[in-house]
């Protein structure tokens, strides 16, 4: 469902920020995305997502290449920024509506889905209030409900879990598994590993804007017998 062949990105001519990486997520499969500020992570998610177009190689989102099919492309995915403060002068419930008009998502279907998301993240009371006065933690919420709204296969998400209390955190994990259980995938990045160990079919570690490892724990974990997770991340990194 996400099909990444040989990306590529090259800063102002000369910065090289994401070299020549590939992989594939496929149906009903979770992957984390790992790597150390500044891996290149968020470049390749915007290539993904059509904000950055590649130096080289391509990406295809459900089967739709998201340079020459950018609307089919875009319209298959959920993508979740790592920055929740945009639009701000807006209310939440506009905002959502907002993002809801550009799907072309009827009022009766974004309706039930507010009311679910908005449920299942505490928002209920906050919808109507000017997203100003929102915490992080609420903006954050507000964002990926509104991602979710038009109910895309595929869930590309970068660094969804910052600034989420306990609660909203644990809803996203489980709306993820749920999601990859009904045969859709989900892409998200972070530099927890707890999350990944705990949550992810497989995982993709790069740094530096190159591939460092593409499996699952377990077989990582197999190649470093007696070291733990941690460990075994940082050195990979050096």
């Amino acid at each position: 469902m996400i099909k990444a062949e040989h990306l590529k990105m090259v800063y102002g001519g000369t910065f090289t920020s994401v070299d020549d990486l590939s992989f594939h997520i496929g149906k009903g499969e979770i992957v984390g995305f790992v790597g150390p500020n500044g891996a290149g992570k968020t470049t390749v998610i915007k290539m993904l997502t059509g904000i950055l177009k590649p130096t080289e190689g391509k990406a295809v989102i459900n089967g739709y290449d998201i340079v020459k099919d950018d609307l089919k492309a875009k319209s298959s995915l959920a993508y979740v920024a790592d920055n929740p403060d945009l639009l701000l002068q807006l209310k939440g419930i506009e905002y959502i509506n907002f993002i809801a008009d550009i799907y072309g998502i009827s009022s009766e279907e974004r309706a039930g889905r507010i009311e679910e998301l908005s449920k299942r993240f505490g928002m209920e009371e906050a919808l109507d209030k000017s997203m100003r006065e929102y915490s992080h933690g609420m903006r954050q919420k507000l964002m990926i409900i509104a991602a979710l709204v038009h109910n895309p296969p595929v869930w590309i998400l970068d660094e969804p879990m910052t600034g989420l209390d306990p609660q909203a955190a644990f809803e996203l994990k489980e709306m993820m598994r749920e999601h990859a259980a009904k045969g859709n995938c989900v892409l998200f990045s972070t530099h927890v590993l707890e999350v990944a160990e705990k949550l992810c079919d497989r995982i993709l570690i790069i740094n530096h804007g190159h591939e460092l490892y593409q499996g699952t724990l377990e077989e990582l974990e197999s190649r470093h017998p007696g070291e733990d997770l941690e460990k075994i991340f940082l050195e990979m990194i050096k």
